[in-house]
């Protein structure tokens, strides 16, 4: 495959370990406390692409697939 694919956003959570458990993430985006390019996001299978700017407790990411 020569594309990686999108990254959900829950799992994009766990990796870079602002969360530690999936159960942590849902809640956390459930409860609005992550915004996806300036935007609070809801949906935790929100995919991102390269690019996207995460934020969460006061922590800035941005999304680099390779």
């Amino acid at each position: 495959m020569s594309e990686q694919e999108p990254i959900r956003l829950d799992q994009f959570l766990k990796l870079v370990n602002a969360v530690s458990s999936g159960g942590e993430a849902k809640h956390l985006i459930q409860g609005g406390q992550v915004t996806v390019n300036n935007e609070v996001e809801l949906r935790r299978g929100r995919k991102l692409a390269n690019g996207d700017i995460v934020r969460f407790d006061d922590m800035e990411y941005l999304v680099e697939i390779d």
